[in-house]
Order: structure tokens, then sequence, then C-alpha cells
């Protein structure tokens, strides 16, 4: 089974196509969004970035290039979705209760349960 390739959590290249990848819990940026992200504070704090970045990570990015990075986006949101899930299961196994569980996640416990208990 071939490995699969790391993809930046933000504009979706492969870590193939950048210089260095960093990997966090369930996300990955690489160095050029390291850059602009360092461009992007320094501006914001009156000082000169060291060179001109776009603001948001579509400006650099065509359509086709957009399009290619939806199924990234949506991999994360079901991977944090699986790992959501697996804590919640985590807290019920330890009798953590339904309220306490909604609270947190700033929902009812009705809410939490039909979302997170399986049952119908």
């Amino acid at each position: 089974m071939a490995s699969e390739l790391a993809h930046c959590s933000f504009c979706g290249k492969s870590d193939t196509l950048v210089a260095k990848m960093v990997a966090g819990p369930g996300v990955n940026i690489c160095d050029q969004c390291v850059d602009l992200s360092a461009s992007i504070v320094a501006e914001s704090l009156g000082r000169p970035a060291a060179e001109p970045r776009p603001r948001t990570l579509w400006e650099s990015l065509s359509d086709e290039e957009m399009l290619k990075h939806i199924p990234n986006v949506a991999a994360h949101i079901e991977r944090a979705e699986a790992d959501l899930r697996s804590w919640v299961g985590e807290l019920r196994r330890r009798g953590v209760t339904w309220t306490r569980i909604g609270e947190s996640l700033g929902i009812t416990r009705q809410s939490a349960w039909e979302r997170f208990s399986g049952e119908e």
C-alpha cells in the first residue's frame, strides 16, 4: 500500500511540492504558508513584509487548484469529526454526562446525545 502524502491544510500542496512541511495534531502547514502567515502578521504589526504576498490563500490559487483542494478540506473535516466522536466516546466510557459534554461543545444535552450516541 502506498503511503499517503501529507498535504498542507492551508494551500493543499502535497509534501512533494514544498521544501518543508510542519505537522500538528490533524493539520499540516507548508513553508510557503508559514512565510505568508509571517508576512501577514508583520504587516499587521506595522512592519514591512519581506515581499508582498496575497492576503488570502485563494488569491494565489487558480480555480483548478482550488477545486483540487476541496477534497483535502473535506478529508480534514471527516478526520476531525472522527476524532471528536472518539473523544466523546471516551468521555462517555468514563461516565461523563451528556449534559457536561453538551456544555463543553456549546450545545444542549439532547443535541450532544443525538449527534454522538448512535441511537435514534
